[in-house]
């Protein structure tokens, strides 16, 4: 089996991972709900990505709910001693399939105990405390209360390391005066840098940065840019956006979703992919936000 994933490695809490991870949330059904349409698939999804040398997943109990998370212990447990599965709490979904903050001391140990049933585990090896805030971008505010309730489970040996999701700087701070926080989960892309300044100060720090949405808030300029780039490289677009993620800085973990194999690999392709001063210079003058 060919192992396309990157050599570049980087310290998640306390293990060694491959930059490169992948993201478990496009297993579940529409809207991220409900089951997949291909069970038999998504498993294959899993199993290739860890052949190929994957050995960070993320994922949650809320993604179906319980679906992604039963698919991985399905077609993963046990699991192998060098693979990381980092979940998160914070929302809950509806009968309808709304996101709805659960975010109250009860709901987040309820939560980890689900994340726990689902993946077949005694302990959590990294837990991101997902903050609603504007859904898709931080809004400030005190997130103490959700820290302690979480660094009370990990006291309790139930969540071995905490991490952050959609949060400031400013709430990252006072997360650190509560416990260890070993990496932040942001809205961040090629066109979407309101988090430069802090992917540096985390670098600074050791903590890793896992960028959501690679491919979010492009404009058509950008995507035709972007695509003209990528033809001349002999790559698709979302190969080039995630290969400058790479670039970009060395705490950066990238973790591209998806429910298909081909899909996969084709993700994988990009840690191989190596951009000169040229391309990245034209790639960083997409940049769209500060």
């Amino acid at each position: 089996m060919p192992n396309f994933n990157s050599p570049d490695t980087f310290l998640l809490a306390d293990r060694t991972v491959r930059r490169m991870g992948y993201g478990a949330m496009q297993l579940a059904g529409p809207h991220v709900f409900g089951p997949p349409k291909d069970h038999a698939a998504a498993l294959a999804v899993l199993r290739e990505a860890v052949a190929a040398g994957v050995n960070h997943i993320d994922t949650s109990d809320f993604y179906g709910p319980h679906v992604t998370n039963r698919l991985i212990r399905e077609a993963l447990h046990p699991y192998p001693d060098d693979l990381v599965i980092v979940t998160k709490v914070g929302s809950v979904r509806d009968s309808d399939g709304a996101w709805l903050p659960a975010m109250e001391p009860a709901e987040i140990e309820s939560a980890v105990h689900d994340n726990l049933r689902n993946l077949g585990l005694d302990q959590l090896a990294v837990v991101n405390m997902r903050i609603m805030g504007d859904v898709h971008a931080p809004k400030e505010g005190s997130i103490e209360k959700q820290v302690t309730a979480l660094a009370e489970l990990q006291r309790g040996g139930l969540v071995c390391h905490v991490g952050l999701s959609n949060v400031t700087p400013a709430q990252i701070a006072e997360a650190q005066r509560i416990t260890q926080v070993v990496c932040v989960q942001n809205h961040y892309n090629l066109v979407h840098r309101s988090d430069d300044a802090l992917i540096d100060d985390l670098a600074a720090q050791g903590i890793a940065y896992v960028p959501f949405f690679p491919l979010g808030g492009f404009t058509p300029i950008q995507s035709s840019a972007l695509s003209y780039l990528a033809q001349k490289l002999g790559a698709t677009p979302m190969q080039l956006a995630l290969t400058w993620l790479l670039h970009r800085a060395p705490n950066i973990l990238p973790i591209p979703g998806t429910s298909s194999v081909a899909h996969l690999r084709e993700n994988l392709r990009a840690a191989q992919l190596k951009l000169d001063a040229d391309v990245l210079a034209q790639l960083n003058a997409m940049g769209g936000e500060g």
